[in-house]
């Protein structure tokens, strides 16, 4: 069926349901989120209280996230959200999308904490091209005006120093933040000729990241608002490699947001924006190749608010990916969709639906949607059902990588459900959620034994089952948290688990609040995985400790101090690549 055909019938159907007694399931801000989604927000707070230094540190432990290292701070890192690959992952930053084109996913190894202000992660079924969900993350903004500085040091000569700047002045807002990182590291791959780094090269592999930050904004009285936002880092990786052994790496994001109210029923909002994904590597002083992708994104999306009880939004994306690399024949592709959803409430049931029509350049048009239903139990207890649809086409690497990709790759296609409980109460929340993921040509790497080489390949079907719980409690200064997964991600034509991917994960932290001071402990435990398709190579579960505490000497002043993995456990998370053992930082920040 034609897409406006079937837009057509699902919009006179539910603007027909749209004159029924009943609610908004959204408050009029144009959020795409609501409580009933399996969502984790991330405050300011919650950063500070974590006292991580990267952003995959922060997302340890978050319920249906798995990270994968390779090597320590400023290495690749790779995040599996339900199971699906690191690509299938869509990342915002401030409404624009990040990532590269080359590879699919984005390089979270570089994006300084001291810039964000929150993390909205969003698990399960969606739309698009979001297999596996998405994540938001904004970066600092203040009411009132802040200025902000830190400075710590910790073990292998690790130190960082950043500075803020932010507050807001009549109607306008501003915000310009800066961070210094840099460690001179550790051997973080073993000497091993067959396998990881592939070479014996016995040093300290060092790093360092200078980031900037800025959002300004203006209030033109209360219809129209507009705001500009750029957000760059700069970095120098080493790592062993018998080629290539060091890397620069540019991350750079430009937006421009305006959002006008025309009235008490219709609001726009246009956001347009450029990204930048660089990488330049380097072998034993001499430049070996480059991967660099040129991101354009435009969205132009209407909020009806037909009535007190439901909204309507229409919208229109379109994204321009560009590459430039010693590697690919074909460099750039552009997609284009329309998008539409609608939310309602009938008393005790919550109702949002939504269709979305991607005409990609390469691979054509494409259909998804999905469904989201929740019922009231009683007014701290609600049933969550969620249906969805997503398709995502093969990345630049997938198909035309020298040796490794394939031209002639087929689209992933996917269909996910799940069902959940989820409680509020005063002092505590929980969630408990079920779901299943089934991914059409799920695209893998294969090792062919004739040319020795790996390739990019389709799986016919792919299966992901699992079970993860949340649980957070407070109370006169105590704090407990708690996350938990159980995940079963299949190759359905031979039963072999997709690998890099733990069954199960748990994650505790207990903290208390007494005075001007805060102590918490954490602990994080996962079992085993596999760290090939064919599931020969068994990486062995593992459990670190964290303790994490902070002193208030007054308003202005506090020190902080971290030690991750206290019992200096060696593990890996990927064959033949090491991972921190004990690391402590300390720190001294001011507010004013």
């Amino acid at each position: 069926m034609n897409f406006f055909l079937r837009l057509s019938y699902f919009l006179l159907f539910f603007i027909f349901c749209s004159f029924s007694n009943a609610r908004p399931i959204f408050t009029a801000n144009g959020t795409a989120y609501t409580e009933d989604m399996s969502i984790t927000v991330i405050t300011r707070k919650q950063i500070d209280n974590s006292r991580a230094l990267t952003l995959p540190e922060m997302l340890r432990g978050v319920a249906g996230l798995d990270i994968v290292t390779n090597e320590g701070l400023g290495k690749t890192s790779a995040l599996f959200m339900r199971g699906t690959e690191s690509d299938h992952v869509v990342v915002f930053l401030d409404g624009i999308k990040i990532g590269s084109a080359t590879q699919g996913n984005v390089s979270f190894e570089h994006l300084s904490l001291s810039h964000i202000e929150r993390i909205e992660i969003v698990r399960g079924p969606s739309s698009g091209e979001a297999i596996g969900g998405v994540i938001h993350i904004f970066t600092r903004q203040s009411q009132k005006p802040t200025i902000t500085f830190s400075s710590g040091m910790g073990v292998d000569s690790t130190y960082q120093v950043t500075a803020g700047l932010s507050g807001t002045v009549k109607n306008t807002w501003y915000s310009l933040y800066a961070d210094h990182l840099q460690t001179k590291g550790f051997d973080d791959c073993q000497n091993n000729m067959n396998g990881g780094c592939f070479t014996i090269e016995p040093d300290d592999d060092g790093y360092d990241n200078t980031s900037y930050s800025v959002r300004l904004g203006h209030h033109f009285g209360n219809m129209f608002n507009l705001e500009a936002h750029a957000l760059q880092a700069k970095g120098h990786t080493e790592y062993d490699s018998s080629f290539e052994n060091e890397a620069d790496s540019f991350q750079q994001v430009l937006g421009l947001k305006a959002e006008a109210s025309f009235n008490n029923w219709w609001r726009m909002t246009v956001h347009g924006g450029i990204s930048d994904d660089e990488s330049d590597n380097w072998g034993h002083q001499l430049k070996k190749s480059f991967f660099h992708t040129h991101r354009k994104t435009f969205s132009f999306k209407n909020d009806f608010f037909i009535s007190d009880t439901s909204t309507l939004i229409l919208g229109y994306d379109y994204q321009k990916d560009a590459v430039s690399s010693t590697a690919y024949t074909v460099d750039n592709r552009d997609n284009n969709a329309f998008f539409a959803e609608y939310k309602i409430k009938f008393d005790t049931i919550d109702l949002i639906a939504g269709l979305r029509e991607d005409d990609n350049e390469q691979f054509g048009k494409q259909i998804t949607g999905n469904f989201d239903l929740a019922y009231s139990l009683n007014p701290t207890l609600r049933l969550v059902l969620s249906y969805g649809t997503a398709f995502k086409v093969p990345t630049f690497n997938d198909l035309y990588y020298p040796y490794y990709g394939n031209p002639i790759l087929a689209p992933e296609e996917s269909e996910s459900f799940e069902i959940a409980l989820k409680s509020i109460q005063k002092e505590y929340k929980w969630s408990l959620t079920a779901y299943r993921t089934k991914i059409a040509n799920l695209i893998t790497s294969n090792f062919d034994p004739v040319t020795d080489n790996f390739f990019a390949g389709n799986l016919n079907q792919a299966t992901i089952k699992g079970i993860e719980y949340s649980f957070n409690w407070h109370k006169d200064g105590w704090e407990f948290n708690s996350t938990g997964s159980w995940l079963k991600p299949e190759d359905d034509s031979t039963g072999h688990l997709l690998p890099r991917r733990a069954e199960r994960t748990a994650w505790v932290e207990l903290a208390e609040k007494v005075g001007p001071s805060r102590l918490g402990i954490s602990w994080l435990v996962q079992s085993h995985r596999y760290d090939d398709m064919a599931n020969n190579y068994q990486l062995s579960g593992y459990d670190i400790w964290n303790l994490t505490g902070d002193y208030e000497f007054n308003k202005h002043w506090t020190m902080r101090f971290r030690v991750e993995n206290l019992t200096n456990n060696q593990y890996e998370t990927a064959r033949f690549f090491k991972t921190q053992g004990m690391f402590w930082f300390m720190s001294l920040h001011s507010q004013y």
